[in-house]
């Protein structure tokens, strides 16, 4: 077994993951934690920002991120049964995980607009705000279905990865 998931990365995923399900909770019966849950957020996100910069060697956006061409060819190779097994984020995981980091930045950004005097009860504000949130979730509910996919695919249980921050090491056709 080797760290792959450093503390920051394993404490931010579960924290912003709480505090998405609390804002979620709480949007249409407790105002003030829907608040406080959206601004803990977006902090966390500006912190993985940071971390994708300066953090350790598979929290790096370098290590993650790759161009458009291979994530689609990775979601090929998925889709065939044939995908290779990848010690940190697989290409797919790493798109996703841009893609959600920018939806709440504007979950949060939209949210917070709601609450300036300008855009106060403004309908299309409100709506612009609620979009965003639901497409949130269905991304959670694909990320959701992509670790138990990869899990079961690689026989690794990968959120159990995400609470220790240790994965089976690189075998051999395993991307490092």
């Amino acid at each position: 077994m080797i760290l792959v998931w450093d503390p920051f990365v394993r404490l931010f995923h579960w924290t912003l993951a709480l505090s998405f399900a609390v804002a979620w909770f709480s949007a249409q019966s407790w105002e003030d934690l829907h608040v406080w849950a959206g601004y803990g957020a977006a902090s966390l996100v500006a912190l993985r920002v940071v971390w994708g910069f300066l953090g350790a060697h598979y929290a790096r956006f370098a290590q993650f991120v790759r161009p458009p061409r291979t994530v689609l060819a990775y979601v090929r190779d998925v889709a065939s049964g044939r995908e290779a097994r990848f010690i940190g984020h697989n290409p797919a995981g790493g798109a996703m995980i841009v893609a959600m980091l920018f939806t709440l930045a504007a979950a949060a950004l939209t949210g917070w607009m709601l609450t300036t005097d300008a855009l106060w009860g403004v309908r299309w504000a409100q709506r612009l705000h609620s979009g965003v949130s639901h497409l949130l979730l269905a991304m959670v509910l694909i990320h959701l279905a992509g670790v138990a996919l990869a899990s079961f695919r690689h026989r690794e249980n990968l959120p159990r990865a995400m609470i220790v921050g240790r994965k089976r090491a690189a075998e051999a056709g395993d991307v490092a």
